[in-house]
């Protein structure tokens, strides 16, 4: 486990070439349009069965699970790049995130009190269902697919949730909002579209000035999103879409290296480094030597 370690992976003086070099990858298929997906647009047609997830100090969260072949008409598979990202699939890096979570609160580095947070790639939605149970005032989950959200989020949401939800938590209530749950779908060059409390236009965060202090979300949550190269740029440029300023914090949980693909957290914080504009620290590392090296990353301006 690492804490806090200032980040630099290049000096000036490195020679490094290029910010993303996706020149390798197969060109993807239009996305589909940007939509908000509400609670109840729930799937009623897909079963979706739900186990307990033990994590640390006594927490336990619901999974869901559901077949890919009954969402996508597709054979069990990780993802199908720009038909399916992956979203049923509870990767180990939600997983790690929670726990990053867990000690950042405990450590009071981090409080969700109050909070705007935004879980991108969420699939089951863990960390930010976890978000929420942490006093969380509004929790916005996104993901390419909507189908992943009728089918998988809103279900494990309303599992783990169900004791705490009132008539009022989703948009397409009427009564006083004791806490907002909203979902999306779209891909990340065009999601901000429909967001809340993103901008339209990819914010100047080298500087406060035009800004309303409270704009944006405070906290942004990510986990397995960055294994491909070629959706780095939209991502990262969200981010900066998405992001309050000041203050805003963004958890990243990712493989050191996604083997094959390109992507990995060295690789995206090469990125981060070269905009000047947020500073990347380690929160944690998870070297159990049984998969790849993971860690989260904590970005912030």
């Amino acid at each position: 486990m690492a804490t806090n370690s200032t980040f630099q992976l290049f000096s000036s003086s490195s020679g490094v070439s290029g910010f993303f070099d996706s020149s390798t990858e197969t060109p993807l298929p239009p996305p589909p349009p940007p939509v908000e997906v509400l609670s109840s647009e729930v799937s009623l047609n897909v079963k979706c069965s739900v186990e307990p997830v033990n994590l640390e100090d006594g927490l336990t969260l619901l999974k869901g699970r559901v077949s890919t072949k009954e969402v996508f008409g597709l054979p069990n598979s990780d993802l199908v790049p720009g038909v399916y990202e992956g979203g049923l699939k509870l990767w180990e890096g939600s997983l790690d995130l929670i726990k990053a979570l867990q000690a950042e609160v405990q450590n009071g580095h981090l409080s969700f009190s109050g909070k705007r947070v935004l879980e991108l790639g969420c699939g089951h939605g863990l960390p930010g269902i976890f978000a929420f149970l942490e006093g969380a005032s509004a929790v916005h989950f996104q993901d390419f697919n909507a189908e992943v959200l009728q089918s998988l989020t809103i279900p494990n949401v309303n599992a783990n949730l169900s004791e705490k939800l009132t008539p009022s938590t989703s948009k397409d209530a009427s009564s006083d909002i004791v806490g907002e749950l909203r979902f999306f779908a779209g891909d990340w060059s065009q999601v901000h579209q429909c967001l809340p409390h993103a901008n339209k236009k990819e914010k100047d965060l080298s500087c406060s000035s035009g800004h309303s202090p409270h704009s944006g979300y405070d906290i942004v949550l990510m986990a397995e999103t960055i294994y491909s190269i070629s959706a780095q740029h939209n991502l990262y440029s969200l981010i900066k879409k998405c992001l309050s300023h000041p203050g805003g914090v963004v958890y990243m949980a990712a493989k050191k290296h996604y083997f094959g693909v390109g992507g990995g957290t060295r690789q995206f914080l090469s990125v981060v480094e070269k905009d000047g504009v947020m500073a990347a620290s380690l929160v944690a590392e998870v070297a159990d030597g049984s998969s790849n090296v993971r860690e989260v990353w904590k970005l912030s301006i």
